[in-house]
Order: C-alpha cells, then sequence, then structure tokens
C-alpha cells in the first residue's frame, strides 16, 4: 500500500511537469518553446520528458507511476540528505539539482552514486523546492497579473475565512467554524462553500470533491500556498482528472486576483 501511494505521487508530480505541454492548439513552435521551459524548471533532458509525455499520452496517469516496485531502496534518499538538499537549494536558489549532489559529495555527506539526480528532483518539486518555486519565492517587484479567463470551468479559484462562533460544541459551548469556497474565474460563480469545524486539508478536499461532483472538473485550479492546498491528495486529484494545478507566489495574494489573501 505505502509503495503504490508512493508511486501515485510521483505519477502525479510527473503530471504537472507535463502541463504546459498538454494545453490544447500549441503549435510547434511554442511547444518547442514549453519545452525548453519544462526542461528548465525540472532539470530533466527533452529526452526524458518526451518519454514521459508519449508515456502519459498512450496510458494516462498510470503510464507515468514509477515501473516495476516504484520506490526501490537503490532509489530512495535518506531524509537527511534530503533536509541537506534543501538548505544548499534554499541557500541558493538558482542552484542546480547536479551542484547540490556535487556539493554533498564533496562534503562527504553523500557518496558519489549515492543520489540519483532524476530522484532528488522529484523530491525537490514534490516539496515545493523546484528551481521554478524557488524562482518565484526570490523574485520581487513583478507586477501582478489578473487573471481574465473567458468561459466556465478553465480556471477555479479558493479561499478559506475565518467564520463566527457557534453554540455547538460540547455542552452548547462556543467553537469557531471555518468558511471554504471554491469559485470559477470567469463566471465568478460560488460553485461550492461550506462551513468546516476544522482548519486542516480535510476541508479543503471535501469542498473541491463537491465542486467537481457538481459542475465537473476545471481545466485548472490555482490556490495560494497554504498547508489545505498544497497536499499530496490534492496533487493526486488533479492529474488523475487532468487538471493543471497551480500555486500562487508566497506572500503575493494579489497574484489571485481578488484583492484579500486567505486567512489560514
Amino acid at each position: 500500500m505505502k509503495d503504490h501511494q508512493k508511486a501515485e505521487d510521483t505519477a502525479a508530480v510527473r503530471v504537472q511537469w507535463l502541463a504546459p505541454l498538454l494545453a490544447p492548439g500549441l503549435d510547434a513552435a511554442r511547444k518547442r518553446v514549453l519545452m525548453a521551459e519544462v526542461c528548465a524548471q525540472t532539470g530533466l533532458s527533452e529526452r526524458t520528458v518526451r518519454r514521459y509525455l508519449a508515456r502519459y499520452q498512450e496510458s494516462g496517469f498510470s503510464g507515468l507511476k514509477p515501473k516495476g516496485k516504484g520506490t526501490s531502496s537503490r532509489s530512495a534518499i535518506p531524509e537527511s540528505l534530503l533536509e541537506q538538499a534543501i538548505v544548499l537549494r534554499r541557500e541558493v536558489p538558482g542552484r542546480s539539482v547536479a551542484g547540490i549532489i556535487q556539493i554533498l559529495e564533496w562534503e562527504g555527506k553523500a557518496q558519489p552514486g549515492e543520489i540519483k539526480r532524476s530522484t532528488l528532483q522529484e523530491r525537490l518539486t514534490a516539496l515545493g523546492y523546484s528551481s521554478r518555486h524557488m524562482r518565484m519565492v526570490t523574485q520581487t517587484g513583478v507586477a501582478a497579473r489578473r487573471f481574465a479567463h473567458p468561459h466556465r470551468n478553465q480556471l477555479w479559484m479558493s479561499d478559506i475565512k475565518y467564520g463566527p462562533h457557534l453554540p455547538i460544541g460540547p455542552r452548547g459551548s462556543q467553537q469557531q467554524v471555518y468558511l471554504v469556497a471554491m469559485i470559477d474565474d470567469a463566471t465568478r460563480l460560488i460553485l461550492h462553500a461550506e462551513f468546516y469545524l476544522t482548519l486542516d486539508q480535510v476541508i479543503v478536499e471535501d469542498c473541491f470533491r463537491q465542486a467537481v461532483h457538481k459542475y465537473g472538473a476545471p481545466d485548472a485550479a490555482f490556490f495560494d500556498n497554504g498547508r489545505q492546498y498544497r497536499t499530496k491528495w490534492m496533487m493526486r486529484t488533479c492529474s488523475k482528472l487532468g487538471i493543471r494545478l497551480l500555486y500562487a507566489k508566497p506572500y503575493a495574494a494579489e497574484s489571485k486576483g481578488y484583492g484579500k489573501p486567505a486567512v489560514m
């Protein structure tokens, strides 16, 4: 069960890598540009990206699951080394995966060949430390652009707000509730909104699930970086449904186009 879960997590990451190349109506020139961007952002070779793309087009989500035992001890990265890799990436956001591995080997923290480049890249991306994400974190002074999608279900957005205290606790005591809403960008339709008793990832999962049941899957979902949104469940679900999963720049709530940040 654990190996199956990790294989699905890996496939979900790969689907989101390929998402720009899956957009309809791309001409050859645009595909070349996007291919170069995907390779630069993920650290993968064009050959590898094309292989993933072919497997996805042939077999869908399942085609991107690692073959064999997906999580063998040979390819796994010890948590201590992963933490060191994250420190090195945060220290210099533009540092390549190959550079991180080289430093770890030079410092004697990893044996030569112990860390596989593609494995480390996937782990860093899944944890939010891809080169693209780190560039977004460090960029400042860039004007935010308002989304202007013309049709419904092209883009969904979401927010969490603190609700009132209600007498619904033990023996009628006051208890805080939290409002989660899924909104269609083009029409501003509230796809689903509900008050919940907790502030964990389950409330976003439930709201998103009910919105999909009502209106079908969107082309893309755009969320902030709150822990309730940046979850493995959300990545797996969007990848399986063919939804591009996008996240706002940290501390740039205006990029969501609603003027106020989500309350976390």
